[in-house]
This record gives C-alpha cells, structure tokens and sequence, in this order.
C-alpha cells in the first residue's frame, strides 16, 4: 500500500504588533490581529495532523502596544513574542522592521523566544555566518519523514534601515542564498520536504511573468520559483498581499496580507516513493479569515497588562488645536495642501534648521488631530518610528522626486473620480510613497504624461536652479532612497536627528501647549481644463 502523510503548514505574517482586534485611534473593534489568528491556529491543530507553524516577519513593530514596549517599556518581555511562544510556533523569520529599534531590542527578542530566528541570506560581516544562528530547521514526522524551512529576508534592508541598527551585518541576494542553501537541505540534512519561508514578495506578476516593479532586488519572490530548484513551498510576506491557490512557475505560494488580516496555510500531500524517499504530490494554499471569530483567550491575557500600560500612555493629553487638522478624505489631502501635512513639514524644518522639508500621508485611515490632542493622536498619524535627516541635493534631484510623487496619481482629462495609478497600489497600496513638500513652490499637471508633470518649481520667489545645492529634511526611509527616490541614494547627510518622529512632534506640541492649523497654498495639482485658483 502506497504510504502517503498530510502535512499542515501555517504561515502568519507582517504582523507589525497587532495582537488585539481594536483600532487604537478610536477604540472601535476590527476583525483582525493576532489574538484572532490565534483561535485559528489551535483549530488548526485540533485536527490532529501533522503541522508547522512559522512567522514570516515584521511582528516587533507597527502599533502603539509595539512602539510603548521598545520605548518605554522593554524592560518587560516583548509582548509579541509571549504570544507566539504560547501559541507553539516553530520559527520566525527575521523581516526588515524588525531592525527598526535597534539590535539590542531584536536580540533581547530572539532571546525570549522559545523558537528559532531565520535568515539564511543575513550574515555577519565578519565571518560570513548567519546573524541569529542556523538559517534553518528541519522537523521529522512520522516513517523518517524530513521537512526543512529555510528562512530568508529581503537583502533592500540596507537602502531604509538606519546604519548602526544594522552595523556588522551583510545582506546577501534571496536567490543566490536559495541555492546554496536549498542544494545543502537536500543533499546535506537528506530534506525530504523543503519550505522556504522569505520575508519579501513577487517582483514579476504571478501569472505572466512580466516586470510588476522596479528590479531593484527588493521583492525576488518570482525568481526563487523559477530558478531555484528544489522548493515545494514558498511562504512569502513584506508586501501585504492577499495571496494563496496559485502556482509560480509550478511552486505553490501563499500570502496572508498583513496585521493579522488572514492566516496562511499550505496542505501538503508527501506520497512515499519506490526507493523510499518521499515527494510533494499533491499541495493546496489558502488563506484563513478569522473575521466572526472570537479572539483567544491565553493571548489575550498575555498582552492585557501591556495593552493596559500603552493605553494610559495613549490618552495623555499633549497640547490643543486651534482649527481643523482632521483628515476627512484621504485623497483631497493629496490634492489640496493640508493643515496636517504642512505642520509636519515645518516641524521638521523648525528642527533641522533646512528650508525644505517633505512628508508624506502614510495610509487612508490617518484621522488627523482633534481639538485636544493626545499620544494616541500622534502615533495614530506618524505610525513608523522614523527619524530625520537633511540631505544635500541638487535641485535636478528635487524635481524628479517630485515628478516620482506625481506618479501616483492615474493620468486624469477631468472626467470621472482621480484615481492611484497602478504604480502606486499594484500589487499593495503605496499611499506613504506619496510626498508633499514644503518650503518650496510647485504645480504637478496630472493630464501630462508620467515622468513630465512638474508644471512650475521655485524657491524663495525664484525657478529652482537644477544645478544649485539645496538642504532638504526628510524622514530616514526616503533619505535613503526607500520608495524607488533613488534621487536620494547616497547624497551627504547635512544633519541626523536620531529621534523617532512621534516623539519630536509630541515634544514640539507640548512645549507650546497650543499649535494652530495654518495654509500656505505653496503647492497646486492640476489638471487640463481645471479652473485657475484665484491667489490671495
């Protein structure tokens, strides 16, 4: 009789710190988050088969209850952590926020982990050997079945991650450590079954094959599939997509969106073979909602005296507002200056010192600041820890960043909504790849074609001279050129405030009590046959 074992695979990922189903910035219940997740997984296991069970990464960061304990509460275990060791998880991967608060807090993590720390292509510098230890493990099933998960994280950390946060490290190509690697499981450990679990996404449409992005090496999902052999699975992350019941290049691939949005699964059908080894024959992906499920009762308890602490620190009163910086739709803020955005910029100009400045809104559920503002106003706005830098640029660099930021908007004749072009939410919304800037004035004609929309540039009541040195301040993302601004990339940091942006501004308002909602009109979209703005 032909011996065939189902094997389960569970994969959660980009879970970004979002353990309860609650929205912070208003309290109100959401049907996602770990807690929920958790509830899936002991169903899952309640059915007695075989199963592994790993994060795909960027689990430390995300959330108020993650920023409160890596700032002002790492003393105590990490709450994520807690959580996944109660729910028998066997690995993590290491993703690229997990580096946003430093090494010693990413170490004191994997240290309270009951499980291993993954990354085959993240190696010391100075020995060449995994960063956190081995790259992979190898779990053995019943009749001497071998499955080995390789651990892989996006090498594109060192163009977003600050310098010393990742100091001694090296970061090699996905692809090329997938072969090495992969080749080693197989030949090496006798893996009969090898899953690579890869903390990055799909550079090429899964289907045609053709270019989805830039090559910049940040997503090489697709190339693991066609040109690494030997991989019966591939869990893959970073780019929060919805993914599962598709094949790449015949490797089943799954994504299970990100803050707890679904649960990956993967079942494997490994049949016994003549010789004795075993073979993937049969392999389905899917992804779990836990929407109408009730979230699990151990993790909650586990994080309720965190939660506890974060909430308290959440609702402390910072300072008031005078006027409206409430972001009532997203899409006019990108289209009409608005009191937030500028407020931003010119904090970060009073603090650096530059003339320049650029933010961006981050995502469409940003609420804006009410009248009495508090943490969780500013946290709920400024959700990444960034910090600042101002860069030397030229003024040339300048206008193709603006001309990257009027990518996002869908060539528009004045018919119909604007809409985000392609570009800009395929295959996952990039809504904080968006930017606006202050300190100098300028006009984007979304009716042009891409790459040609700077209608007018000035600085200062002049034409911005494309040869002339200009400091700008910006957050230390896009300084390094996250976001495809390669205009960015490696020009001399005048300036480096080490200080998360939540923080300047919390200080900035309290040490004022009282800020206000200004505009200066400095920018303009426009389209063919718009109507001019009369100037005051």
């Amino acid at each position: 009789m032909t011996q065939k074992l189902t094997i389960t695979v569970l994969e959660t990922s980009d879970i970004h710190g979002n353990i309860m189903p609650i929205q912070y910035a208003n309290h109100k219940p959401i049907e996602t988050g770990l807690a929920k997740i958790a509830t899936l997984i002991r169903q899952e296991r309640e059915r007695g088969r075989p199963l592994l069970l790993v994060d795909n990464g960027d689990l430390i960061q995300g959330t108020p209850l993650a920023y409160h304990h890596a700032k002002l509460n790492a003393n105590e275990p990490n709450p994520m952590i807690q959580c996944l060791n109660e729910l028998g998880y066997d690995a993590a991967v290491v993703g690229n926020h997990e580096f946003n608060y430093g090494m010693g807090l990413l170490r004191k993590a994997v240290g309270e982990s009951s499980f291993p720390w993954l990354s085959a292509n993240i190696v010391n510098a100075s020995d060449e050997q995994p960063f956190l230890g081995k790259p992979y493990i190898i779990r053995s099933f019943e009749h001497e079945l071998k499955v080995a998960v390789l651990g892989l994280t996006t090498p594109y950390i060192p163009n977003w991650e600050k310098a010393e946060h990742i100091a001694g490290l090296r970061f090699h190509k996905a692809v090329e450590s997938a072969q090495r690697w992969v080749r080693y499981l197989r030949e090496e450990e006798g893996a009969d079954v090898v899953i690579v679990s890869y903390h990055g996404g799909f550079e090429r449409h899964l289907e045609s094959g053709e270019p989805s992005e830039p090559q910049t090496g940040e997503n090489e999902g697709y190339a693991l599939c066609r040109d690494v052999e030997g991989i019966d699975v591939l869990l893959t992350g970073h780019q929060h997509r919805s993914i599962s019941r598709t094949r790449v290049c015949g490797v089943p691939v799954v994504q299970p969106g990100s803050a707890g949005a679904w649960l990956g699964k993967v079942t494997l059908t490994v049949t016994r073979q003549p010789d004795g080894s075993w073979r993937v024959t049969d392999a389905l992906s899917e992804l779990l909602s836990p929407e109408g499920v009730e979230p699990d009762a151990a993790v909650l308890a586990i994080t309720e005296p965190h939660e506890r602490k974060a909430q308290t620190w959440l609702d402390q009163p910072i300072g008031r507002l005078i006027g409206d910086m409430r972001v009532h739709d997203p899409m006019r803020v990108r289209l009409e200056e608005h009191p937030l955005i500028e407020f931003i910029n010119k904090v970060q100009m009073e603090l650096s010192g530059a003339k320049i400045s650029n933010t961006a809104l981050f995502d469409n559920i940003s609420p804006g600041f009410p009248e009495h503002i508090t943490m969780r106003d500013i946290v709920s706005n400024y959700i990444y820890p960034n910090t600042l830098q101002v860069i030397r640029v030229k003024g040339r660099d300048i206008k193709a960043a603006l001309e990257q930021s009027a990518g996002y908007f869908a060539t528009y004749n004045g018919e119909g909504d604007i809409r985000v072009s392609p570009a800009f939410s395929d295959p996952k919304p990039q809504h904080y790849n968006y930017d606006m800037w202050e300190g100098i004035e300028y006009k984007l004609n979304i009716s042009r074609p891409v790459g040609s929309r700077v209608e007018e540039l000035r600085f200062e009541g002049r034409p911005l001279d494309p040869e002339a040195d200009y400091d700008v301040v910006m957050n230390n993302y896009r300084a390094a050129g996250g976001g495809n601004y390669m205009m960015f990339q490696g020009k001399p940091v005048v300036k480096d405030i080490p200080t998360d942006m939540a923080e300047l501004l919390a200080g900035y308002i309290m040490e004022r009590g009282t800020i206000e909602a200004t505009l200066n009109h400095n920018w303009e979209i426009v389209w063919d046959g718009k109507p001019k703005r009369d100037k005051a």
